[in-house]
């Protein structure tokens, strides 16, 4: 299997972990990401330590409380193909979350260096702004959890609904030089789910002198590091496929470069 694919373990841990990637085990700097699965009625406690959190409900409901503060009940999807916008709290640094799951619950834990700038908060569905990008077979629906314009230290979150025979991160993009206001630097992770179950994705990841040329088959609960290059997604006939994106850099905007060799998708006809 490529380096680039993290499987989710077949047993979660006892504290739900299914998924984890961090900065050391991903040989990078920046991002961090993890899911729980809890079942109903069981709960976890963790330290930010030197991180800000956002944690996502993926699907089901819980009580959460960070920094002081408690939001109990909050969750609105039994499954994550509901495309409805989730409900998420963002926890700063040096902080404490706990979580309880009042039913089963997938909980994305996505995390970036903190810098202790921004109160804990409620990341309610209607402030999630909510777009439809791209066209034809290249359209699909987006939620912008955590953009650049609302308030966090490093952190960008994004999740992405991708109809059957659609293709995503298309045009192939990349953000991978500190050279703004042309680009940003920003490491990614992708996490995929895949309806029906059995179905897979398919993403490519390359850079332009094709050091990094992998083409992968991504299963249901998989998960793709970015580290560099353009990485375009494709959803095979029959399958929906959804992904939530974590990104994070030396500076915390998203400013991308198209393929220039198939930048002529989107520019306008003459």
């Amino acid at each position: 299997m490529s380096k680039l694919i993290v499987s989710p373990a077949q047993t979660p841990g006892t504290d739900g972990s299914v998924v984890s990637i961090t900065p050391e085990s991903a040989g990078w700097t920046y991002v961090g990401f993890e899911v729980l699965r809890l079942q109903k009625g069981q709960s976890v406690s963790r330290p930010t330590a030197d991180k800000e959190v956002c944690l996502v409900l993926l699907s089901g409901m819980a009580n959460v409380s960070a920094a002081g503060q408690s939001w109990r009940g909050i969750g609105r999807r039994m499954s994550i193909f509901e495309r409805i916008p989730p409900y998420s709290v963002y926890v700063p640094n040096d902080q404490t979350y706990a979580i309880e799951a009042l039913t089963d619950a997938e909980i994305a834990v996505c995390s970036a260096p903190g810098h202790g700038r921004h109160e804990a908060r409620l990341i309610a569905p209607d402030q999630v702004v909510t777009e439809v990008r791209g066209s034809g077979s290249m359209e699909r629906l987006v939620h912008n959890i955590l953009p650049e314009q609302q308030p966090a230290d490093s952190l960008l979150v994004v999740e992405v609904f991708t109809p059957s025979g659609h293709w995503s991160s298309y045009p192939p993009h990349k953000h991978d030089r500190d050279a703004l206001p042309e680009e940003s630097l920003l490491e990614e992770t992708y996490y995929f789910r895949v309806d029906p179950g059995q179905g897979y994705a398919v993403q490519r990841v390359y850079t332009d002198d094709r050091e990094l040329d992998e083409t992968l088959i991504v299963k249901d609960g998989e998960s793709v590091l970015v580290p560099r290059g353009y990485h375009p997604v494709a959803a095979p006939p029959g399958y929906d496929v959804y992904y939530l994106n974590v990104m994070a850099g030396p500076k915390r905007t998203w400013k991308f470069h198209n393929d220039p060799e198939h930048a002529w998708i989107v520019q306008p006809r003459t």
